[in-house]
């Protein structure tokens, strides 16, 4: 989830990969992104184990569905729709956290050939955030990073072993046969029909309170058993996201019912 080689698909928000190197971009300098229009229209964001605390206060957690299920914060229910961002990605709440994905562009960790497992620090050219610019923070100090580039370097590095522990997290439940497809129906007052929303998976409750003592004991005992029911108690929230795509106008459009002849 966290690493991709510049030659393979680019991972979500990324256009392009460059290397970051000294004698390539000694010169440059970063800085602030005033505006992530991507972001603004980003629905579900992958998260990591580590932020699954943080997150359930705000985002519904799903899983994503195919083989390698991913856990996604979904910041709006319908595609395009980002509640929590305005349409130049920036947050409508500056207190709110924002995923780890989302902070650590335009930079990521990734292998710069297939067969090698060494990861480099590299970053999206196109983002605006990295030039020759008359402000921000350099990247190099001399010929060595400066000590805004080692932040950076350490954040990508904590997010990669994030990673890690996630996708161990993931394991135990494919293991265990713990996710269940997901459906969620939100009927607002006054429409004739709820509003369906499937296309993610789930945690099956039934199935979690029917394992055995000591495999629930391991859980608790691995901190597994906490990030379920973290993921479970975000769930609720499904029902809030929908409720500000209709407060800001970005909520799913009813299909007028057809009418019907008197009796």
């Amino acid at each position: 989830m966290a690493t991709a080689a510049p030659t393979q698909e680019l991972p979500l928000f990324y256009n392009k990969l460059e290397a970051l190197n000294g004698p390539q971009h000694g010169n440059m300098r970063i800085r602030r992104i005033e505006s992530a229009p991507q972001m603004g229209e980003t629905h579900a964001v992958p998260v990591t184990v580590d932020e699954f605390a943080l997150l359930q206060r705000h985002y519904p957690i799903v899983f994503s569905v195919g083989g390698d299920p991913v856990p996604l914060a979904l910041m709006g229910l319908n595609e395009g729709s980002n509640v929590f961002l305005d349409a130049s990605g920036i947050p409508h709440d500056p207190a709110i956290y924002i995923p780890a994905y989302m902070r650590r562009y335009p930079f990521l960790l990734a292998r710069l050939a297939p067969e090698s497992d060494e990861l480099s620090l590299c970053f999206d050219p196109t983002s605006g955030a990295v030039g020759e610019f008359a402000e921000g923070e350099p990247l190099f100090d001399g010929d060595q990073p400066s000590e805004a580039t080692k932040a950076v370097l350490q954040f990508c590095e904590q997010f990669e072993t994030a990673g890690q522990r996630t996708a161990a997290f993931i394991q135990e439940l494919k293991t265990s046969d713990l996710l269940m497809d997901g459906e969620v129906a939100i009927q607002p007052e006054g429409a004739t029909q709820p509003f369906v929303y499937r296309g993610f998976r789930m945690v099956d409750e039934e199935k979690l309170r029917n394992l055995r003592g000591d495999e629930l004991r391991k859980m608790n005992q691995s901190g597994m058993l906490a990030l379920i029911y973290a993921h479970l108690f975000s769930l609720s929230q499904i029902r809030e996201v929908f409720s500000l795509q209709v407060q800001q106008g970005k909520g799913p459009i009813a299909i007028p019912q057809p009418a019907t002849a008197d009796a």
